[in-house]
């Protein structure tokens, strides 16, 4: 038996909380872009740790001292990750599908969902941090770019739906 989904209104004053309670206990905001990059760094210095050492780049994020897999960013996604599965499986929603409109096929939505993934995930390389960091976490701090990040984020996807929307209706 699959239960509700959580009230919206309660879920973005949970995520408001969750938020505070970064800065409280960590000092710093939520984000996720950055946690990929260790991930990245981490598997680019595994594979070829001659080109990390003489990178610019790279050179930041690992050598003597530096572990970019104990950066505080990838235990909180480890946990949203964890979070994602348990609050799947205590609604009875945690099973193998893939959730598309009718009028597409599962592969189309796959291609859709990757080719955002990748958008989205260059993007917050650009902009210097993801919708958590850049936008959330900027918005908390009451700092401009924050707001403009949000406004980007938002007005973007209102610009593209009317386009897009035979994927979804």
């Amino acid at each position: 038996m699959k239960t509700k989904y959580m009230n919206p209104y309660l879920a973005g004053v949970l995520l408001g909380l969750v938020l505070l309670m970064a800065f409280f206990f960590s000092g710093r905001g939520l984000g996720a872009s950055g946690a990929v990059k260790s991930v990245v760094v981490t598997a680019v210095d595994i594979v070829a740790p001659e080109h990390t050492a003489n990178s610019h780049f790279y050179s930041k994020y690992v050598g003597e001292g530096k572990e970019p897999m104990k950066a505080w960013l990838v235990f909180e996604m480890m946990g949203v990750l964890v979070g994602g599965f348990l609050s799947g499986a205590l609604s009875g929603r945690l099973n193998w599908k893939i959730e598309h409109f009718p009028g597409i096929t599962a592969k189309r939505r796959l291609i859709f969902a990757a080719a955002g993934g990748i958008l989205f995930g260059f993007g917050s390389q650009l902009g210097r941090g993801c919708t958590s960091g850049s936008a959330l976490t900027g918005m908390a701090v009451l700092s401009v770019a924050g707001f403009i990040s949000m406004m980007a984020i938002f007005g973007t996807a209102f610009a593209l739906a009317y386009f897009l929307r035979k994927n979804w209706i």
